[in-house]
């Protein structure tokens, strides 16, 4: 047996047991990646109270359709929202209707033992400033206005209607009310019935997808089918899911196999066999295997985006197996592949080092993600360049291939290409290239915001705002995040934060913020307005005493009445309120004990985006209060990803050089100008088609440098003998990564689009480049001015 099989054999036992511990992984311990983007963030800069925050504002929303239901006129509105409903009744378990108007009516039971102390902010300054002749007119409206006598009974519960003016100022904060037994919104010339769902399996699962959103459909069919001119608002997270599902999935049918289809016909083409493609993949498939593995032993986990970004392995891994395949199409039956191996060892270590540079040079940023990226795929790159130095000699023998027509015609192109040298009209062509290039990178702007790379149909969008608007509801990623040391101590910061933002309200800045303060005063509040109402209306001689004179009422009613109220002032605390009923709606708001530190929540109704730097602002000196845009964090988070990778595709070049310096000497400007070059005319198109650099630019630039120098080591290498081999391999590469990575340009989502877009434009340069840097021995003694 010869050393080479021997090491074919020790290979294939390496390859079982990467297959073993993914099956292990995927089938036995059923991983899942992360998709959490925070995680990607360095220790340092990861809050867990912060991140529970938005997991808590997330999930409450996650899981909910929202449906509104509308027709000009109410009776209609409400015969299209119980037929849209009696399609979803028979299927509770999977979409759940919420309690409706009905659950109101015990919202009030809760708070009986702490009415007393429950007063309005408008009643409170009033209290503060008003006579108290008009807190006794005021009682007297109550006993008199509505019956035509007085109920000394109920009335006696309440008498100055200060808990009604609370309990409307709590309904203030939606503008959905009971109606008919349903909830009711209005507004733009329409009656709406609201119905909320709680989608039982999560969103994300395809199966909800799958099951949920034709249901919906369905049961909206059915609302028009019962009233024509009725109108359907959906919202919810699993739609939005659905739909990038459907996109994906058109997508990969399209492009996917578009790109599969493009490269078994150009591998025929060229050595009329498939065998060649399914070594690739082969290759290409242990890559994965083995950088998987790796990272988990490494970390513990896996993250979606590594993944992702992992299909990276494609456009570089394949080069090495073209780069042997090639040659050995060209090498005659004289030359076997084992031999053919040992003269294409230096070329093919050199491009899997250029490329393990290039990737980990990511390992030195401060971002985990980064650093599990780097390691991915440089161990990608390892296992899939050691199965081809393994087992493609092998596997691929002398005369196993035989040369297509593509090979045949292609080959001749090289010796006709242009060269780069200092003859008058190409050093005109490159200062034309050159200038072309400084106005476009000068027009390249950059933009990091999340929301440009939201691809949800126009529809769906069109929907959540206008459900948005009827409803007033807040938004899930802007908010205030508020800390304390127990729970009176949030409560307290939230009202110093409230007091700051009633201006804003009446500013317009927003049109209301909700946080559970609004239903449990915290301790010291209460304690207050219970002083100030013993000082007020419940004082010896005050507004109560006089009501009693008017109503013809003795000294034992006053003191029944007083005793009455005061019983009713239990304090309420913020455990209590959330074992009520009434708190449902609410709940997200608390974070309870995070990590030792409590939290919780102020949300903002109708904030308008202009208002952020504002709203921002109000945080500012407050202790414990953290102003929180997690759009634009995620958007700064892209931000700073953006720059460094930005910094390490700079160094990761120099670095290459330097590995390149040793082997190519004077020649290695012309290893990896090809890849500079069209890298710097890519961001130049870009610019000049007025698109904005964003952080998918950057990591298909990252991946256009592994691509790249394989194209230039491959038309260095063989300068020698001239031969068309490197060509060839350069070619189908090429053509290769265009169509597995450069049609990615027509994909409906703006990430996958920007990558594609950038790979398909800085690929073909390269690969159009490549050519004209390469002097071969016999041009070298014809034009010795060539540079």
């Amino acid at each position: 047996m010869t050393p080479h099989r021997r090491l074919a054999l020790a290979w294939a036992l390496v390859v079982c047991l990467l297959a073993g511990h993914n099956a292990w992984l995927w089938l036995g311990k059923r991983i899942v990646p992360d998709t959490d983007i925070l995680a990607l963030l360095p220790a340092g800069e990861r809050d867990p109270v912060l991140q529970r925050s938005f997991t808590h504002m997330v999930d409450s929303a996650q899981q909910r359709v929202v449906v509104l239901v509308g027709a000009a006129h109410w009776p209609d509105a409400m015969r299209a929202a119980d037929a849209f409903g009696a399609v979803l009744r028979p299927h509770a378990g999977l979409l759940k209707a919420d309690a409706g108007a009905d659950a109101q009516a015990a919202w009030l039971d809760g708070f009986v033992p702490h009415a007393t102390l429950l007063v309005g902010g408008a009643d409170e300054r009033a209290l503060r400033t008003r006579p108290a002749a008009e807190w006794t007119e005021r009682a007297l409206a109550r006993a008199y206005g509505a019956f035509g006598g007085p109920k000394l009974g109920s009335f006696r519960d309440d008498p100055f209607g200060l808990f009604a003016g609370w309990m409307q100022e709590r309904a203030g904060e939606t503008p959905v009310r009971p109606r008919d037994g349903r909830l009711y919104v209005g507004g733009e010339g329409r009656e709406y019935v609201l119905l909320t769902y709680t989608l039982a399996p999560s969103a994300f699962a395809l199966a909800a997808q799958r099951d949920a959103v034709p249901l919906l459909d369905a049961a909206a069919d059915a609302a028009r089918r019962a009233v024509p001119a009725a109108e359907v608002i959906e919202a919810g997270v699993v739609l939005h899911a659905a739909a990038a599902g459907r996109q994906a999935s058109t997508e990969v049918e399209t492009i996917g196999l578009g790109s599969l289809a493009g490269i078994v016909v150009l591998t025929w083409l060229t050595f009329r066999s498939v065998k060649p493609i399914g070594l690739i993949v082969l290759a290409i498939g242990i890559g994965f295997l083995g950088a998987l593995s790796v990272c988990w032993i490494l970390f513990g986990r896996i993250h979606l985006l590594t993944l992702v970004f992992g299909a990276s392995l494609i456009g570089v891994a394949q080069d090495y197996g073209l780069y042997f395949l090639c040659h050995r199409l060209g090498a005659g039956p004289h030359l076997d592949s084992v031999r053919l191996l040992r003269r294409l060892l230096p070329g093919l270590s050199l491009t899997l080092l250029a490329a393990v540079i290039g990737y980990m040079g990511l390992a030195l940023t401060p971002f985990p993600g980064l650093r599990h990226m780097a390691v991915f795929s440089a161990c990608g790159l390892v296992f899939a360049w050691l199965t081809v130095v393994c087992w493609f000699p092998q596997l691929i023998g002398p005369g196993t291939l035989r040369r297509g027509w593509l090979a045949r015609r292609y080959g001749g192109l090289v010796a006709r290409w242009p060269r780069v040298s200092t003859r008058p009209p190409v050093l005109a062509a490159l200062a034309l290239l050159a200038a072309v290039a400084a106005i476009g990178c000068a027009r390249l702007g950059t933009d990091d915001d999340i929301r440009s790379l939201q691809s949800s149909p126009a529809r769906l969008v069109r929907d959540q705002i206008k459900l948005g608007r009827l409803l007033d509801a807040p938004t899930p990623v802007q908010y205030y995040l508020v800390r304390g040391a127990s729970d009176e101590q949030v409560l307290q910061r939230e009202e110093a934060l409230k007091r700051r933002l009633d201006p804003l309200v009446a500013q317009g800045s927003i049109t209301g913020y909700q946080a559970l303060s609004n239903w449990v005063p915290s301790a010291r509040t209460q304690g207050e307005r219970l002083a100030l109402l013993d000082a007020t209306v419940l004082a010896p001689d005050g507004p109560l005493a006089t009501l009693a004179r008017r109503l013809g009422a003795d000294d034992d009613w006053v003191a029944a009445t007083r005793a009455h109220l005061r019983g009713r002032a239990v304090p309420l605390t913020a455990a209590a309120f959330l074992r009520t009923p009434a708190s449902e709606p609410w709940r997200h708001l608390w974070l309870g004990d995070v990590s030792g530190v409590h939290a919780s929540i102020v949300a903002l109704r109708g904030m308008r985006y202009a208002s952020i730097p504002v709203l921002a602002r109000a945080a500012a000196g407050l202790e414990g209060v953290q102003w929180v845009d997690k759009v634009g964090g995620i958007s700064a988070v892209l931000g700073r990803y953006r720059a460094y990778m930005g910094a390490v595709v700079l160094g990761a070049y120099a670095l290459v050089y330097l590995a390149l310096l040793p082997r190519y000497r004077g020649r290695t400007w012309r290893v990896l100008a090809p890849t500079a070059a069209a890298s710097v005319l890519t961001l130049a198109i870009l610019g000049l088609a007025g698109l904005h650099l964003q952080l998918f630019h950057v990591l298909a630039l990252m991946l256009l440098l592994g691509v790249g120098v394989d194209y230039g080591i491959f038309m260095q290498e063989d300068r020698e003998r001239g031969d068309a081999a490197p060509w060839l391999a350069v070619g189908l590469s090429a053509a290769s990564t265009l169509l597995s990575f450069g049609l990615l340009a027509l994909s409906g989502t703006p990430a996958l689009r920007a990558f594609g877009l950038t790979m398909l434009l800085g690929t073909a340069l390269v690969w159009f480049a490549a050519p004209c840097f390469t002097v071969i021995a016999k041009e070298c003694h014809e034009a010795p001015a060539t540079v």
